[in-house]
């Protein structure tokens, strides 16, 4: 090998240790961070500077200046954070009540086989229907006020909680299950410690699906009626052409989400500290 095919052949080595230790000060969570917030300031800078240089147009579109006015007077007269806690209080209710009742029952259908198999198709019907088809029905039903959002919401999540609980009892190791009962357990003993810890991941995995399903039932409901709550602010927005509130009620409804989103990781963390000793990767905040 001449002098020059040896220095050819020795760079490579050289480059990939320094791409692998940037790679590696990135891929930390203060990196992370930085990377996150830096694409997000990069975003909104050229958002604001095709706006301000007629690239875009900014009624159609807005820009994060008009945003960013528009949200300092909505805070400034009290009606974005009594929107906020209005909807994300409806949401939180119909996710806690749906899912709270789906995975009860979901749980409860393992106890018969014959029952289970009766009310089945009658859950994949339901399942099955866009839950939105409901909303003139409940407004119907529950009025226009803070109950018809929190039963849009339950019937959202409610159905979810009860197909990922029942299809996880059903998933349950059958060969610990016929252990447990040949070593003298009741199938009360063998639901409490078999089967409802087999279920806990799946349904503790659904808390992240049902937390956007519950903000969906409580903005959709907004949408159709109501005088507070920031569907009914996207709404009126919209009809006003006032695009730059309408990003407003969407940049918080985000943010309401990734809240809640960080405080189902900590709580899966606290019921599932098993699931971080594996190898796998999650979806993390």
């Amino acid at each position: 090998m001449t002098r020059v095919e040896s220095q050819l052949a020795a760079r490579p080595a050289k480059v990939q240790p320094r791409k692998r230790h940037r790679r590696a000060r990135l891929d930390t969570p203060l990196g992370r961070v930085a990377l996150q917030v830096g694409s997000i300031a990069l975003l909104l800078g050229v958002w604001e500077a095709a706006a301000r240089f007629g690239w875009i147009s900014a009624f159609l579109f807005g820009s994060p200046a008009g945003i960013y006015e528009s949200a300092r007077r909505s805070l400034l007269d009290g009606s974005l954070l009594v929107d906020v806690w209005t909807t994300s209080f409806e949401a939180l209710l119909g996710f806690v009540i749906g899912t709270a009742a789906g995975s009860l029952a979901g749980l409860a259908l393992w106890y018969s086989r014959f029952v289970a198999r009766v009310v089945e198709p009658l859950i994949v019907a339901f399942n099955s229907v866009p839950k939105i088809a409901f909303a003139p029905v409940i407004i119907l039903w529950f009025g226009t006020g803070l109950l018809a959002k929190v039963a849009l919401a339950v019937s959202l999540t409610s159905i979810v909680a009860l197909i990922a609980a029942y299809q996880a009892a059903k998933d349950a190791d059958p060969d610990l299950q016929r252990l447990a009962l040949a070593l003298g357990a009741t199938k009360s003993q063998v639901f409490r410690k078999i089967i409802v810890p087999a279920s806990l991941p799946a349904i503790v995995a659904c808390f992240r699906i049902n937390l956007g399903f519950g903000l969906v039932g409580a903005v959709v409901g907004e949408f159709i009626s109501s005088q507070r709550g920031l569907g009914h602010l996207v709404f009126t927005a919209s009809s006003l052409y006032d695009i730059s509130t309408v990003w407003v009620g969407l940049f918080v409804l985000m943010a309401i989400g990734f809240a809640l989103y960080f405080v189902i990781d900590r709580i899966e963390r606290a019921l599932l500290p098993w699931k971080l000793d594996r190898g796998g990767h999650d979806l993390n905040v």
